[in-house]
């Protein structure tokens, strides 16, 4: 007979063969939903997954959320649990995170000594920065108040277990920029009878990394990175149109509007120096993640109770979540676990050959059933 061990290695690596995108998470859902009804957990099926577990007449609830979608990446491990899908890989642990609630669904239903509710949600399209709104607007918090929600990730080559995180900003917004620059194309052999869009889109490009060297303060952390380019021009045809695509990332909600501004002065400057057509689109899909003083001082000491080495104060991380749109509505905490210091697991996040640590697995399940049994009040004996 399989050992706990085995079996959350087992789920982890079927969730990593069968991988999927954003909103396509049909397969993923159903081994999920499957899990939840083995283990007798009320359960809910919609844009995610949502498992109830009742014990005794509390009324403080406590909600624990992880992601499910994979990423569009081609796999270069070679180990045997690979991806099956072509272009598309689990590279952000998210195979792992999944697999850690499910085992702590499973403690907490076998031995359910809380008195209260806990909603476990299985959210998808975390990548895109879609699926927690998308959750949020069809009613999950409606439906299944929380008084307080957490969040766990996996952190590569940080020690294994060892548990990172701080009160305040803990990740950055995500925000996309789209920018249409729309001149006069032409002949290659001669530029001066049109205004071809890939000069003004090269100057726009440059003048864009002096919002954050000259137009905002010092070490506040914010990132602006032009990321893909765009034409309708060919080897010897000058572009007419050009589209200039990037992320910004920043810690302050105040520091993203300046981002903004920022960069429609600088666009509208350039293109009419140049006497050409520009739009620019802003779009934020994930907001700052705040982690609320209240969950945050109680999941650390639930870290301890838990008997795993804890860091209560990390620098933040440029690195974006669409958990902080939980933390805008719900009290919450948003956490890192170690995924170890060897190879694979030093692998960076969305890497084609990031793996998730089975170790951190068992580590992972019994500190989320500890947190539970630590935020909620004790079943009265009987």
């Amino acid at each position: 007979m399989k050992t706990v061990d085995e079996k959350l290695t087992d789920l982890r690596r079927s969730f990593h063969r069968d991988p999927e995108v954003g909103f396509s998470e049909v397969r993923t859902k159903a081994k999920v939903a499957q899990q939840l009804r083995a283990f007798g957990v009320e359960m809910h099926e919609g844009i995610g997954v949502v498992g109830v577990l009742r014990s005794g007449g509390g009324n403080r609830t406590i909600g624990l959320r992880v992601d499910m979608d994979a990423l569009p990446i081609w796999k270069s491990s070679f180990h045997d649990y690979i991806s099956k899908n072509d272009g598309v890989m689990h590279a952000c642990g998210h195979d792992g995170h999944m697999t850690m609630l499910l085992g702590a669904a499973e403690i907490l239903a076998n031995e359910p000594d809380f008195d209260s509710k806990v909603v476990i949600i299985f959210q998808p399209n975390e990548e895109h920065g879609l699926g927690a709104r998308a959750m949020i607007d069809g009613g999950l918090l409606d439906r299944f108040p929380l008084d307080e929600v957490y969040a766990i990730h996996s952190l590569p080559g940080a020690p294994l277990g060892e548990l990172f995180t701080r009160v305040g900003q803990i990740c950055t917004s995500e925000s996309l920029f789209d920018i249409e620059i729309r001149g006069q194309g032409g002949h290659a052999s001669m530029p001066h009878v049109g205004v071809e869009a890939i000069t003004v889109r090269a100057e726009i490009v440059q003048a864009l990394q002096t919002i954050v060297s000259r137009k905002l303060a010092p070490r506040c952390g914010a990132v602006v990175s032009a990321t893909e380019f765009l034409t309708n021009g060919q080897r010897n045809v000058l572009p007419e149109t050009a589209r200039l695509n990037g992320d910004v990332r920043t810690r302050l909600a105040q520091d993203r509007q300046d981002v903004e501004c920022f960069m429609r002065q600088i666009v509208d400057g350039i293109a009419a120096a140049h006497g050409v057509g520009a739009t620019v689109a802003f779009n934020t899909g994930s907001i700052e993640t705040i982690d609320a003083p209240g969950p945050t001082e109680a999941m650390i000491q639930a870290s301890r109770n838990a008997g795993l080495d804890t860091i209560p104060d990390r620098p933040p991380m440029s690195c974006s979540e669409d958990f902080a749109h939980f933390c805008a509505a719900v009290p919450e905490c948003f956490l890192l676990l170690g995924n170890g210091t060897e190879r694979p697991y030093i692998q960076p996040l969305h890497a084609s050959d990031c793996d998730f640590n089975d170790a951190l697995l068992p580590i992972g399940a019994v500190f989320l059933a500890q947190l539970v049994r630590d935020r909620l009040p004790k079943k009265r004996a009987t």
